[in-house]
């Protein structure tokens, strides 16, 4: 079966994009961002958006799903999937092959398995009349609407109230699923043993700290948006935005955010690995690995349509 979509996957400071831009460039590709937070404008430095990696010998590779939402905004995985078919599509229709990179794993498999995303709205009636029923009714009568395949939709009461209001919008408006495409993913991983992860990631959060972190963070709040807004984006911004509210030093800054990366990290791990236990078959690149030798092993795997 031919592959009609190449992903470059893997945990951050990685260097997938660099992967992803080097075999784009010699394949007539173009890249689609998975990544959940370089939607947002001005959040550059913060997100490792990295515009460096996707010139290749002096010629720009074209990119999508990048600098598309405002900062404030709330951007979700529903949005995502129809930017990234969207992307998709135009891509195919000017015979290019679309090249998905990231390491936010919601749209990865998002983007790769069509999953069925209605951007329900709240139904306030609906909502008082579940607020009568007890937490067994609940599961009961979410069991009737949808196959409960694992527990995170009645973790708490508030999650089933949630997937009711979004299984019934769905049952009312089954015109808002669209039909998806039927994707053949290449999977491709790029990642460093632990310790060299971690040392790049320690490396790479110096650098950007050395290139401005710090002030864009300020200049958004320039900009008008809230200490809780940028909070909101995590990571970076969480720590940067304490620091800059005087909450925290610059060491303390830097030491809580250079763990909460590598944790991030880890989680990230932990998602892909995941994916491989359900049946996604990811191909894995040691990190080190010369670029001409990851490029040839993609190639030797990939069967473009």
């Amino acid at each position: 079966m031919k592959n009609n979509l190449l992903v470059i996957l893997g945990p951050t400071a990685g260097g997938k994009t660099s992967v992803a831009a080097h075999w784009a460039h010699r394949n007539s590709g173009e890249i689609i961002s998975a990544d959940s937070r370089q939607v947002y404008r001005g959040m550059t430095i913060g997100t490792g958006k990295d515009y460096a990696d996707y010139m290749v010998d002096g010629q720009p590779v074209l990119r999508h799903c990048i600098d598309i939402a405002e900062p404030g905004d709330h951007y979700n995985v529903y949005e995502y999937q129809k930017d990234f078919l969207r992307a998709y599509n135009d891509i195919l229709i000017r015979g290019k092959t679309p090249v998905l990179c990231g390491g936010s794993g919601m749209y990865i498999e998002a983007a790769i398995n069509g999953y069925r995303l209605i951007q329900a709205p709240m139904n306030e009636e609906l909502r008082k009349e579940l607020e009568t029923k007890t937490d067994g009714e609940l599961t009961v009568q979410l069991a009737s609407l949808k196959t409960l395949h694992n527990s995170s939709d009645t973790d708490t009461r508030k999650r089933m109230v949630r997937a009711i209001e979004i299984a019934m919008y769905r049952a009312e408006h089954p015109q808002e699923d669209s039909n998806y495409p039927e994707m053949h993913p290449l999977l491709i991983g790029v990642k460093y043993d632990r310790e060299s992860r971690r040392r790049r990631i320690t490396q790479r959060l110096r650098q950007r700290l050395d290139e401005g972190m710090v002030e864009e963070a300020q200049s958004l709040l320039d900009q008008g948006l809230t200490s809780e807004q940028l909070e909101y984006y995590g990571l970076e911004y969480r720590f940067l935005a304490k620091y800059i509210a005087r909450e925290l030093n610059y060491t303390q800054m830097f030491e809580q955010l250079n763990t909460a990366i590598h944790q991030f990290a880890k989680r990230q791990m932990t998602w892909f690995r995941r994916m491989e236990r359900n049946g996604a078959t990811i191909w894995w690149l040691d990190g080190y690995m010369p670029m001409e030798e990851k490029l040839h092993t993609i190639d030797s795997k990939l069967k473009i349509q």
